[in-house]
């Protein structure tokens, strides 16, 4: 199912933003012109992603400092162990649009 975020301008290149859909915080970057999506929530602390620090590919964890793949949601350091749903971005005429699985 594609489910509208927003604007594309609200995510500048080399920053990210977090969008409420159904209830669930997804975290959006845009890092060398590609859009990446995960979820927004350490998978280890509950903490806010979108509010840690982005290095290339990577979010660092505000809370515990556990670090991510924007690319895949995979866990890069501890404290974390599970990783993070990924999601598929698409810009269509200035808007950002994320893919959910049907439930």
């Amino acid at each position: 199912m594609k489910v509208r975020l927003g604007s594309s301008d609200e995510v500048a290149e080399g920053t990210m933003k977090a969008f409420v859909v159904d209830w669930e915080r997804i975290l959006v970057a845009r890092v060398d012109g590609k859009w990446l999506a995960v979820d927004d929530t350490c998978s280890h602390a509950e903490a806010s992603l979108s509010m840690g620090q982005r290095d290339g590919y990577e979010v660092r964890c505000p809370l515990h400092g556990a670090r991510f793949d924007l690319r895949t949601g995979a866990v890069l350091s501890l404290p974390a162990a599970a990783p993070l749903q990924d999601y598929e971005v698409i810009e269509e005429d200035g808007e950002l649009y994320v893919l959910l699985e049907d439930d």
